[in-house]
């Protein structure tokens, strides 16, 4: 047992106090357990844990001097259980991979502990990452800590929910759709959805898609900064991955600038519906985003044709990842993952060519519009966190939606352009439940889009940042 508490400080105080020797791996792991400890069972956050391997490389890593052990250097990070890690079930959240145990890590695993993570669990997401809710079959619900009685969001739900009741300083969380952001929204953190291939991902047999990211997870944009320096390298194996630009992104994150001006649009030009109660929160960040000298406009890129890009291309994807599961485990698979493959069997060469042309133009008008205003602001997630029994949103204030994707137009928007986003907290509705505002900036512009969402985050003054205890909710 560690002398103080360490689970409420910032990523970046205690991997200063590593650094320095003040404190080492093993106290910081022994202090995370004890906080896994006594909320875990209130979310279901964590589905897996490995605490024996955590304390084998926390003390391997402890026979190295305090500076020299990463930038991590020793914080624990848990690992999305999509994503492999050596020797540790790994379920992908489906019954078809109940008991999956990798016999190597993937490659942002391989980056992280690298870096000085110590991987200590898994977290948990919902089947194959399909869906903006989290459960499964094998583990169950994870919780909201804000109000236990609501979704926390998917597919980084449980990486989420992680940080923010402060069982994990940083945690890793990869998003297609909105996968990071909008579970960011729904916990009152800060995740950060990066340009493709600045963090390695694979091994993969679609290593070209260019849907899905890896991210970080944290309690501050400068703790997401720090995640950000210890997941981004390049790696050859990735064919998406390029060489990084040298600057340090906790330094930016560390530095706070406002930009120039921004582009503010509340539902992409009547593209997303949006809830009245994240209406009213996010009209009030914004107008205090605009008295804090933030010359604001309101406009936004045409990405009208998103949706005729990010269905067809995320359903081939599905298919080539998932079509022999398919064949095999249709009766252990949940019917929206079902959905999801047989549109992506449907799919003709035409049909892929015709998403490819939206997906470049999309890109093209969101580019645009990013050099023109610096960045854009939008909600991250158009409703507050729903009922947790609920599978997804199908309606948003009375007005029913066609298809269990719909809700997710304001993240899946940007994810076609490729354009690196961040969700950052701005505000609690009148039932006292987070919502998030999106920033959005230029490809692999991730530095900038820090400093921007650093001097948003100050002038916002939002204090979500301190871990929470669950919530029980009605």
């Amino acid at each position: 047992m560690v002398s103080v508490r360490l689970f409420d400080r910032p990523a970046t105080a205690v991997v200063d106090l590593l650094q320095k020797g003040e404190v080492s791996p093993a106290e910081v792991l022994a202090d995370s357990v004890d906080r896994v400890e006594s909320v875990n069972p209130s979310v279901n956050a964590l589905v897996t844990l490995c605490f024996e391997r955590a304390q084998r490389n926390a003390e391997m890593l402890m026979e190295r001097p305090p500076g020299e052990r990463g930038v991590l250097s020793g914080l624990p990070v848990p690992i999305k259980d999509a994503y492999a890690v050596a020797g540790v079930r790994t379920t992908l959240g489906s019954l078809a991979f109940a008991d999956h145990v990798p016999e190597t890590s993937d490659f942002l695993v391989e980056a992280i502990e690298a870096a000085g993570g110590i991987v200590f669990g898994k977290s948990n997401t919902p089947e194959f990452q399909a869906g903006a809710n989290t459960f499964n079959e094998v583990f169950g619900r994870t919780l909201n800590p804000w109000n236990t009685a609501r979704s926390a969001a998917g597919s980084s739900g449980g990486a989420a929910v992680a940080v923010a009741t402060g069982m994990a300083h940083i945690a890793q969380g990869s998003d297609n759709a909105c996968s990071i952001r909008y579970p960011a929204a729904f916990c009152g953190v800060v995740g950060l959805r990066p340009s493709p291939g600045l963090i390695p991902k694979g091994p993969s047999p679609l290593p070209h898609q260019v849907l899905s990211v890896i991210g970080p997870i944290a309690r501050s944009v400068a703790d997401v900064g720090l995640g950000l320096d210890a997941m981004a390298r390049f790696d050859p194996r990735d064919p998406r991955s390029r060489p990084l630009c040298g600057e340090g992104y906790r330094a930016a994150a560390e530095a706070p600038r406002r930009p120039v001006r921004a582009g503010f649009s509340m539902d992409l030009s009547g593209m997303a519906r949006v809830s009245g109660a994240v209406r009213a929160v996010v009209e009030d960040a914004v107008a205090r985003l605009a008295a804090s000298g933030l010359d604001i406009v309101s406009e936004a890129p045409d990405l009208s044709r998103s949706r005729d890009a990010f269905l067809p291309i995320r359903a081939f994807q599905f298919a080539a990842l998932f079509r022999d599961v398919l064949a095999a485990h249709r009766d252990k698979l949940k019917p929206e993952v079902v959905w999801n493959i047989e549109e992506g069997l449907k799919l003709t060469a035409a049909d892929l060519a015709i998403a490819e042309a939206a997906r470049n133009e999309v890109r093209r008008q969101m580019v645009a519009f990013i050099r023109r205003h610096g960045v854009l602001i939008t909600p991250t997630a158009p409703v507050e966190p729903y009922p947790v029994e609920q599978r997804y949103v199908d309606e948003i204030d009375g007005e029913r939606l066609t298809t269990y994707l719909d809700w997710l137009v304001l993240g899946f928007s940007i994810t076609v352009t490729g354009c690196p986003a961040i969700s950052i907290p701005c505000g609690v509705t009148a039932d006292g439940l987070p919502v998030g505002l999106q920033l959005v900036g230029a490809p692999y512009g991730e530095a900038e889009l820090l400093r921007t969402a650093a001097w948003c985050e100050a002038a916002l003054g939002v204090s979500l940042r301190a871990p929470i205890d669950p919530r029980p909710g009605a």
